[in-house]
């Protein structure tokens, strides 16, 4: 016991056993992601596959589709470089791991509260697109080429209203601790309901244009509808992932919706107060009310895919430049002088 207990306080053997807690909740939540996208797809768009395959709930498409790709040969072309090639779906998928070391489910429940969190965060969230521009250089396909290239052009075009949305928050909350944060929106909210002690969530007092502007960037950094040029297969084939199979293939298909959870995490962590809703004890029920938040935002992501069509790249950019980083810059502006005034 004495032996078990010095273990335990050894801060690098905890610190692996917080990560490996992260990996199984994050693909574990990544599967449920994809069945929900399965269900929902097929319901707004009548798909009969989904519907039935397994029985009433259409629990076997998943793992269908699992199989599929696990009995697929794992491919290098000969003309590839092949370590790069290797390595790619691994950089994408490590990527969104390491996002989750800073992400609060509620106020103890955190692997490492870093004082420059929100800055880890994006910094380490950027390492995903690497894996994208790898893959697609070490190909030796021009259809790979271009949809690496063009996961970069979106990369610079949605990082900086990514980090300037992130940036108003930060100067509202008057810290980068994703904890403080959360601690701006709860229990020691800087807004409240007049006349009471519940906390506001920065969405209600400020920062619904940046919240907009976050998810609006999040889909074009994971290369979602309607900003999936990279992997456009009615123009590149399928991008980065024409040379990719079998477990290769699922790691970026996992990376995806990894991914996804990631950012509809650090969303509601930033904008929708996190673990904290009125009258519920945080530490008892934070993690569940977090985690109904997080399905809220994939739930609009995946609704997102259903509906919009798909931009053309002259669009994508124009958007970026000319709408979302001058709103972003103004957004901030406003922020700062409400900051100093109230």
């Amino acid at each position: 016991m004495t032996v078990a207990l010095a273990i335990l306080d050894n801060f690098w053997v905890f610190l692996v056993i917080k990560l490996l807690a992260v990996v199984l909740v994050l693909l574990g939540f990544s599967l449920a992601i994809i069945y929900a996208e399965l269900k929902i797809m097929a319901h707004m768009q009548a798909r009969i596959g989904p519907y039935f395959a397994g029985g009433r709930f259409g629990w076997a498409q998943p793992f269908a589709d699992a199989l599929k790709f696990l009995q697929k040969e794992d491919l290098v072309p000969d003309e590839a470089d092949s370590p790069v090639f290797r390595l790619a779906p691994a950089v994408s998928l490590m990527s969104t791991v390491a996002v989750f070391v800073i992400v609060p489910f509620s106020p103890t429940l955190i692997a490492r509260d870093l004082d420059v969190g929100i800055f880890y965060a994006l910094a380490v969230s950027s390492i995903g697109t690497l894996g994208v521009l790898m893959a697609g250089w070490s190909s030796a396909n021009k259809y790979s080429l271009m949809g690496g290239l063009r996961a970069a052009a979106q990369l610079i075009a949605y990082e900086l209203p990514m980090v300037l949305a992130v940036a108003a928050v930060v100067v509202q909350a008057g810290t980068m601790s994703m904890v403080g944060i959360v601690e701006a929106q709860g229990g020691t909210a800087l807004f409240t309901i007049p006349g009471t002690d519940i906390g506001l969530p920065f969405v209600m007092v400020g920062q619904i244009v940046a919240f907009g502007i976050f998810m609006t960037a999040a889909l074009a950094e994971l290369s979602r509808i309607p900003f999936d040029m990279p992997i456009a297969e009615s123009e590149l084939v399928f991008g980065y992932l024409t040379e990719y199979s079998g477990i290769r293939f699922t790691m970026f298909f996992l990376a995806e919706y990894a991914g996804m959870f990631s950012m509809a995490a650090l969303a509601t962590t930033l904008f929708l107060g996190g673990w904290y809703l009125p009258g519920l004890d945080p530490t008892i029920f934070g993690p569940f009310v977090m985690m109904g938040k997080v399905s809220l935002l994939v739930f609009v992501m995946i609704w997102v895919r259903v509906t919009w069509p798909r931009l053309r790249e002259d669009q994508l950019q124009s958007f970026a430049w000319k709408w979302l980083i001058p709103v972003s810059l103004a957004n901030i502006m406003v922020t700062a002088v409400l900051k100093v005034v109230l």
